[in-house]
């Protein structure tokens, strides 16, 4: 898979902040560069500290396979840069069935299906939207309120840039369209309902740094193929 199936113009509007904002900074070159997509980086304190990254092919599939080759290639970059001082778990997944929003072709292809979306600027003094997709235009996308008051326009747009969070909502009729999707072998497909986890060996402890207060434990990555939501919440 080609570097150049990346979109330029399609790049992540929706970011991260923190610590994970310092390992997507390191990870994202390398998983274009694979000709993958990074959608999200989490840190939580689950397992004592969870590095989870979410990837995909422009397609908006992700396979096990793809999930340990994007694993392999992401670690030796996050040991030489250290992005987390802390010891942490890794683990790779795909988006899952509710999956998070974060480029203009996300909104655009999930147009129809409800959203939850939170807000990091206000619109109309309001920080959290939920409703029906309608489409996407240039860095904006149209969202349809059913909690709109009577003689009220309930189509919105907002800025996708301006937003901390977009995510789908897991409703019967995204099932439906999920498990269509997979038996006609368009994107993106219901990931199927089985996981793996690959663990390094554990380092040799002579071998660790003297310097650093703390040392990454052995990273585990797991490819969340059950499309359920494994989104714990960062720290």
């Amino acid at each position: 898979m080609a570097a150049s199936a990346i979109d330029a113009h399609d790049a992540r509007l929706i970011r991260e902040g923190g610590v994970a904002a310092r390992v997507a900074a390191v990870v994202e070159p390398v998983i274009e560069q694979l000709g993958y997509r990074l959608v999200r980086v989490r840190v939580s304190g689950l397992n004592g500290c969870t590095v989870q990254i979410m990837a995909e092919r422009p397609d908006g599939s992700m396979s096990v396979d793809d999930c340990e080759a994007v694993s392999r290639a992401v670690s030796p970059s996050l040991d030489l840069e250290e992005p987390v001082t802390a010891a942490y778990h890794l683990e790779l997944s795909s988006p899952g069935i509710d999956r998070p929003l974060v480029r203009p072709s996300d909104f655009a292809r999930w147009a129809g299906h409800e959203v939850r979306i939170e807000m990091a600027v206000p619109a109309d003094g309001r920080k959290r939207f939920r409703g029906f997709l309608r489409g996407v235009e240039a860095d904006r996308a149209s969202i349809e309120l059913p909690d709109a008051p009577e003689g009220v326009d309930p189509m919105v747009a907002l800025r996708i840039g301006d937003m901390s969070e977009a995510r789908l909502v897991l409703t019967d009729a995204l099932i439906a369209e999920s498990l269509k999707r997979g038996k006609e072998g368009l994107e993106p497909a219901m990931p199927e309902p089985e996981a793996v986890e690959r663990r390094r060996a554990a380092p040799d402890p002579k071998k660790l740094k003297p310097a650093g207060p703390k040392h990454r434990l052995p990273g585990a990555a797991r490819a969340n193929r059950a499309g359920l939501p494994s989104d714990p919440e960062e720290n």
